[in-house]
């Protein structure tokens, strides 16, 4: 109760212009019955101001976002891991032609003329997973991806700027990636960093070995060997193998072969007469003998190790299995605190909104062992450590009580006059969603 209690105090000052607005309304997202709406907020008990008040500060409202973050990265996850993963999520925002800055993004569930493509804003997060898998994370960055900017620079941006706030340890941290992020690029921008990066790859993904000799004559060869991972017969004798029994997933076994090379085809200095960058790492193999939920029959996955120090095949397989953590995560902002479900027209009042849930989650997690199990008739009672950050949100209510606010009352203004009389407001300006071409 005193970390949440400090954590707020601390909170309160970072934001800026309409703070208690802003800090009602976080206090609202926390203990509101329904989150349909911002303006549902406003039916809060807790909550002395009206909707009005609760759209400017998301419209207007300003924030310290540097110091917010390294007041995020101070209250790490309990107990703290160096696992960590990186995603993106959309918004989808298709019909919003009055809103800038909307590409045009792929969504597994909502479609566009028949096909998985939808507008809207794309966000990178920065997630500290559990050791296990569990709805228990830390998010610690959310950024908006402008169209057009680079989905591994900004990831990279994210960790470089995670890691000038973090607090040194011992132990190296791994960030995971899915099969959206080109792995070549992200070695490159994360190469001066002590950090490791484990990335899915595809399984038709081709890289090279160094070559064993060279011509007498002519241009010295770059590449050697070819390895597909899609080709059995080009796969040399591994570097490093482990095999081991897991009571979810049967009989586990790694391969990894190092000293690997993808033939890099784009580069910035094309027509240059300069050397193209040769990225050496790990190729993993992982293979499973079930699944704890038997739906299908289990692939054998690739990955991309790079990282100052040889990849620990005891526990990089257990750090991607975490990060399926992330997935929770985005179900519960977007099913529990409706994070895509306001109707906000600037991508500015977006991103306060977002910061706004990433401060909620926080106190969610600070309160877990404070907050009393309120649950539905249906469901059976839950101890402190199974409960769920929705099942603790719904407690909240009665952990404000005790907290308190360093929000003042509301100063009433009087009525407001209105538009004058005669005047017609203009048709808002139309943004059409950028799309992107090779």
């Amino acid at each position: 109760m005193e970390a949440l209690r400090a954590f707020r105090q601390q909170v309160y000052p970072l934001f800026g212009c309409r703070r208690d607005a802003r800090f009602e309304a976080l206090d609202a997202v926390l203990s509101a019955p329904t989150l349909e709406t911002p303006a549902h907020l406003s039916l809060a008990p807790n909550c002395h101001r009206r909707w009005g008040s609760l759209y400017d500060a998301l419209n207007a409202g300003t924030r310290d976002l540097v110091r917010l973050e390294r007041l995020v990265a101070s209250y790490p996850l309990e107990p703290q891991t160096t696992w960590f993963a990186v995603d993106a999520s959309v918004w989808p925002w298709c019909d919003a032609e009055t809103s800038p800055d909307r590409g045009y993004y792929h969504h597994p569930y909502r479609h566009s003329h028949g096909q998985p493509i939808v507008a809207g804003w794309n966000s990178s997060w920065l997630v500290q997973v559990p050791l296990q898998c569990s709805s228990w994370t830390a998010p610690l960055r959310v950024r908006r991806i402008i169209p057009g900017e680079n989905l591994n620079l900004v990831a990279a941006e994210q960790i470089c700027s995670w890691l000038e706030q973090a607090h040194p340890s011992t132990a190296l941290p791994i960030f995971t990636f899915d099969a959206g992020y080109e792995p070549i690029q992200l070695s490159q921008a994360l190469t001066d960093q002590q950090v490791g990066l484990l990335i899915r790859l595809r399984a038709g993904r081709c890289f090279s070995a160094d070559p064993t000799c060279q011509p007498p004559t002519g241009r010295p060869r770059r590449h050697g060997a070819k390895f597909a991972c899609d080709d059995p017969t080009t796969w040399p004798k591994p570097t490093d193998t482990w095999t081991a029994t897991d009571p979810r997933y049967g009989q586990v076994s790694l391969r990894a072969w190092a000293n690997l090379h993808a033939v890099p085809q784009l580069h910035p200095t094309r027509g240059t007469r300069q050397p193209r960058p040769v990225v050496r790492g790990t190729v993993l193999r992982l293979e499973v003998e079930r699944l704890p939920r038997p739906t299908k029959p289990p692939q054998p996955l690739w990955f991309w190790w790079s990282g100052p120090l040889p990849p620990d095949l005891a526990a990089v397989w257990r750090a991607y299995t975490a990060r399926f953590s992330i997935e929770h995560t985005f179900r519960f902002f977007k099913q529990t605190l409706r994070w895509t479900t306001p109707k906000l027209r600037s991508p500015a009042a977006a991103d306060r909104w977002t910061w706004l849930l990433l401060l909620a989650s926080v106190h969610l997690r600070l309160a877990r062992d404070a907050a009393t199990d309120v649950r539905l008739p249906w469901q059976p009672p839950l101890s402190p450590e199974r409960r769920t950050p929705a099942r603790v949100r719904r407690g909240f209510s009665q952990v404000l009580a005790f907290l308190g606010t360093p929000v003042g009352p509301p100063k009433p203004c009087g009525r407001s006059p209105g538009r004058p009389r005669g005047k017609r407001s203009l048709p808002a300006m139309r943004f059409p969603a950028v799309k992107l071409t090779p």
